[in-house]
């Protein structure tokens, strides 16, 4: 699943539709990624609107359209935004297009987890400003983490660290990863930790977003996880896909397992379960 620097990524690409007017709209209007979602209604009012500006949000993006229409695409499992000449015919999976003069702008989902979401109304819609306060602004605090370890102690931290309206943006590699940083157990109960390793975890925390963002959204190209050779290999990241693995720091073997029901992979050497 995309996380919150790979979906700025995709922002970036859809970026090159600000200003312009969308000309025609094209959808499968069947298709789960509509749900709740009129299509009609979308269609109508996207159509003739210009496209303002856009932002991303922990794993979810909006778009500003003319006229105070709001647009939102979550990218779910496999959904991936990019752009297209004029003259391209949509495929199979391209379950969204917004037609401009000089481009379409396609959202292209092939397990269709994804969503997208269509308001009208001065103000940014709900659905956006509920999302938890980024890792990375002000309101994400040490003591906001604490907090929120204390009531969710008796969970292994892993899975803490997935939860959203805390974690808003962090996903199953980066989890691993600041963890890894952290040399934390993500067998540990969030109960557990100490009062050091709650802050060690909260830099960590806003120090991969920050490079996820430097060496993942800020490049010009995406490839998946395995061929993505913008993330250098001090990360865990790089090591952590196959058996024979080996931690970074350490040169020790990694081991994988799951953790509050997700796979999660960590360095014995580095990480301890106490």
């Amino acid at each position: 699943m995309p996380e919150l620097a790979e979906v700025e990524f995709f922002r970036k690409r859809w970026s090159a539709g600000h200003g312009a007017k969308v000309i025609a709209v094209r959808l499968h209007d069947d298709k789960k990624v509509f749900r709740g979602t009129s299509t009609a209604l979308l269609k109508r009012k996207l159509t003739g609107a210009r496209l303002l500006d856009s932002a991303t949000s922990a794993k979810q993006l909006l778009f500003r359209f003319s006229s105070s229409h709001w647009l939102g695409v979550h990218l779910g499992m496999s959904g991936e935004l990019r752009v297209e000449t004029p003259g391209y015919a949509p495929a199979k999976h391209d379950h969204f297009v917004l037609v401009q003069r000089t481009r379409q702008l396609v959202f292209n989902d092939p397990r269709m987890f994804g969503r997208v979401l269509f308001s009208s109304g001065p103000k940014p819609p709900a659905w956006w400003t509920r999302i938890a306060p980024a890792i990375l602004s002000k309101k994400f605090t040490v003591e906001a983490v604490a907090g929120f370890l204390k009531r969710r102690g008796r969970a292994p931290i892993k899975a803490v660290l997935l939860m959203q309206e805390r974690f808003p943006g962090i996903g199953n590699w980066m989890a691993d990863d600041v963890l890894w940083r952290a040399a934390i157990h993500p067998k540990r109960l969030a109960g557990s930790l100490t009062t050091a390793e709650v802050r060690t975890l909260h830099r960590e925390c806003q120090k991969l977003c920050r490079l996820a963002f430097d060496t993942i959204a800020g490049q010009g190209r995406y490839l998946p996880p395995d061929l993505n050779h913008h993330i250098p290999q001090s990360w865990l990241f790089w090591h952590r896909w196959e058996d024979g693995g080996r931690c970074p720091r350490t040169g020790q073997l990694l081991r994988r397992a799951t953790a509050g029901g997700r796979t999660t992979c960590w360095s014995p050497a580095r990480q301890r379960l106490r």
